[in-house]
């Protein structure tokens, strides 16, 4: 493979149908954006982990989704690990790429790297959030912490909280091309059986952990026999093919699914990003009165803001901050 082969499939999301099993999927590639968030900070390995599975999640997840503006994916729990947060943002033309950021808070101290990085989250929720911009009520549908991974909360939220059977294969780490330094990767493949072969409300629990529903609670007779039919292919797929760039992700569908006749549409790039700004720093400060503004200042007498996502550092003079601002802003501030 050539090196601009490899770089055309770097960042980006492929979707594809099946036609012989009415599923849409989508295969991800993750390489430059993954570092980029990544390099933001000093993350634990398995912290590191966790988000670069958040990260690639997000990245199939909206693109799925008719997005107008933002898709964010949420991991909270009561364990070391207290937050993953990521964000996509769809593409905001026709032709244009998406763009992603995500971000993670610990305890340090609490952080065992012999325990599986999924035993860090402990107890809590995964929550996914659709904003379509202004004028629009946000959507959240929120499911608990289970199955041992992020993949598995993620198809879990599917089951319950939309009864789309879903399914996730993804594979991420450190790899190093020849005569290149070491850096993250991560390739995945979502499955998802079209809405309209899965729209029949499912009552009672299901036969997942503590009673969530699973995609075999969902689906019988033949759209369950493709279901698994799919899966099983699925299941044949080795890491090193997911994340490339040896395969490319056209070459990956032909050999995990030619039987089911793969069709492949239009790839959209992704790439780092970040919405912050000083005026939404400034915004989110608005509702503070100017003792709160003062126990704020530094001693050097400014208000410092950091972005947990892309690192941009702030620095605002306390006197235009605040509901009980004594001046405006200047325009370079």
């Amino acid at each position: 493979m050539t090196d601009l082969t490899r770089i055309a499939w770097d960042d980006m999301v492929l979707p594809f149908q099946l036609d012989r099993s009415d599923i849409r999927g989508r295969v991800a590639r993750l390489d430059g954006v993954l570092d980029r968030i990544l390099s933001q900070h000093s993350y634990p390995a398995p912290v590191e982990a966790l988000v670069a599975e958040a990260a690639l999640l997000t990245a199939l997840i909206g693109q799925t989704i008719k997005l107008r503006w933002k898709l964010s994916l949420q991991v909270r729990g009561d364990g070391p690990l207290r937050i993953v947060a990521t964000d996509y943002y769809a593409p905001e033309a026709e032709g244009a790429g998406a763009r992603i950021r995500a971000w993670a808070s610990y305890d340090a101290e609490r952080i065992d790297a012999a325990r599986p990085p999924f035993d860090l989250i402990g107890r809590g929720y995964f929550a996914i959030l659709i904003d379509q911009g202004p004028g629009t009520m946000p959507y959240q549908g929120i499911t608990p912490i289970a199955g041992g991974s992020l993949s598995a909360c993620a198809e879990t939220y599917f089951a319950q909280s939309e009864q789309l059977p879903t399914r996730f294969e993804l594979s991420a780490g450190r790899s190093r091309m020849a005569g290149e330094e070491e850096r993250w990767r991560a390739g995945g493949v979502m499955l998802q059986l079209m809405p309209k072969a899965s729209s029949s409300a499912v009552s009672g629990g299901g036969s997942g952990e503590g009673g969530l529903l699973e995609a075999r609670d969902i689906l019988t007779g033949e759209e369950g026999e493709s279901w698994r039919r799919a899966n099983l292919l699925l299941d044949t797929v080795e890491p090193l093919e997911l994340v490339g760039p040896s395969v490319t992700p056209t070459d990956l569908l032909v050999r995990l699914f030619h039987e089911e006749i793969p069709r492949v549409f239009d790839a959209t790039a992704v790439s780092f990003g970040c919405s912050c700004s000083s005026a939404k720093v400034r915004d989110s400060l608005s509702i503070y009165s100017a003792r709160d503004i003062g126990h704020m200042t530094t001693e050097s007498g400014i208000v410092t803001a950091d972005c947990q996502f892309c690192g941009a550092h702030y620095e605002f003079d306390p006197e235009t901050l605040g509901f009980e601002a004594t001046r405006a802003p200047d325009d370079d501030e």
